[in-house]
């Protein structure tokens, strides 16, 4: 019943549809983030930070991604089946998914107060790699089976992992991992020079 109300709803205002749901989703996967990979707990979960994610997903994100498949189905097609569902992935990943790595974390970094430069310097080709990684399978198996007007909603259920992802490396989970790994190394260092031995680099 739910689901048939849903449908409905996408059939006649599919723009507010998907920007709520994608709102909403963006949303948990930050709240994914902070509490199940990084365990902040309730007491520092930070909100200001899940209602950023909840902006991008609601505002730019789900009704870019609506309009993007549209374009795709109206004007991506082949003579073959297959080979239309393959130039849609290809037009997917090497024109959408750059584009919106780039504005997520452009996004992030400024309502932040952050350096944009910085944070794409930092996360934009370890994100984009990932999205390599996963995406074209997960989009070949959308664009073939899933009607276009529920892409979007398959996109972010199967995307609460990659959203959860996005908040971490947007937070600079990636960078913070490797900070630590310099700093004990250097301690180390400074240690053994202090006992009047060099340790070999490693």
């Amino acid at each position: 019943m739910a689901f048939r109300w849903y449908q409905a709803k996408l059939k006649t205002a599919p723009l507010a549809t998907q920007a709520i749901t994608t709102a909403i989703l963006f949303g948990t996967g930050d709240c994914m983030a902070q509490q199940l990979v990084e365990k902040r707990g309730l007491e520092k979960h930070d909100p200001v930070r899940t209602l950023r994610m909840v902006g991008y997903g609601g505002i730019i994100f789900g009704p870019a991604a609506t309009k993007w498949y549209g374009i795709l189905t109206k004007h991506v097609n082949l003579s073959s089946k297959n080979g239309t569902i393959a130039a849609r992935v290809a037009c997917d990943q090497l024109i959408f998914a750059p584009v919106n790595m780039g504005l997520f974390l452009s996004t992030m970094a400024y309502l932040e107060g952050s350096s944009v430069r910085d944070r794409l310097n930092q996360a934009y080709v370890p994100g984009l790699t990932k999205n390599f990684m996963i995406w074209p399978w997960i989009q070949f198996v959308n664009f073939k089976y899933v009607p276009v007007d529920l892409r979007v909603l398959v996109v972010n259920v199967i995307s609460l992992g990659w959203n959860c992802y996005l908040s971490f490396l947007n937070s600079g989970g990636g960078s913070k991992t490797e900070s630590v790994v310099e700093a004990v190394r250097e301690k180390t260092q400074t240690g053994g020079s202090r006992e009047g031995g060099q340790l070999p680099p490693q």
